[in-house]
């Protein structure tokens, strides 16, 4: 596990990506560094995020029971308190309760839009959530991964930090 600091200058010193290198689909996994988020999204069921090409974003694709790919729209999940509560995130019972609630969180459609903001001094690509004070911000690490910053705005200074891996549409 790294520390905010570490991973932060790990994240910066890697090169910019453009909007445009990140359509398609994506698998996420969180990259431990001390944020109350770390290991809650993967108990969760999260599997990634879908970027299209019209620059709007599935932002928070997670895998439930059937195997199927469902998009959870952000603007439900009360931040604080799941800052506050995170502990619960990583238990049987949060990912019990989530999974029954899935469907009322269910995205009716694209929920973020991909753009190109600078963080760290660099301009590159990210993701702005609709309806929360989130942005994720990217990095290239090779070909087929980048890494991700994810800030929230006036609620946390902290950032959860997680890579994105290309995969093929399912």
């Amino acid at each position: 596990m790294g520390d905010q600091q570490t991973v932060r200058e790990d994240f910066e010193s890697l090169p910019p990506i453009q909007p445009c290198e990140l359509v398609g689909l994506w698998r996420g996994r969180g990259i431990p560094a001390g944020h109350p988020f770390d290991g809650v999204l993967e108990n969760l069921g999260w599997f990634g995020k879908r970027f299209k090409p019209d620059r709007r974003t599935d932002a928070l694709l997670f895998r439930f029971s059937d195997r199927r790919l469902v998009a959870i729209d952000p603007k439900w999940i009360p931040l604080g308190l799941a800052l506050r509560f995170h502990q619960l995130g990583r238990t049987h019972l949060g990912k019990s309760l989530f999974s029954c609630l899935q469907r009322r969180l269910r995205a009716r459609g694209s929920v973020a839009s991909l753009k190109s903001l600078v963080f760290g001094g660099v301009e590159s690509g990210a993701l702005v959530y609709d309806h929360q004070p989130v942005v994720d911000y990217f990095r290239r690490i090779d070909e087929l991964r980048v890494m991700g910053a994810m800030t929230i705005q006036g609620v946390d200074d902290r950032i959860y930090f997680f890579e994105l891996e290309r995969v093929d549409e399912p």
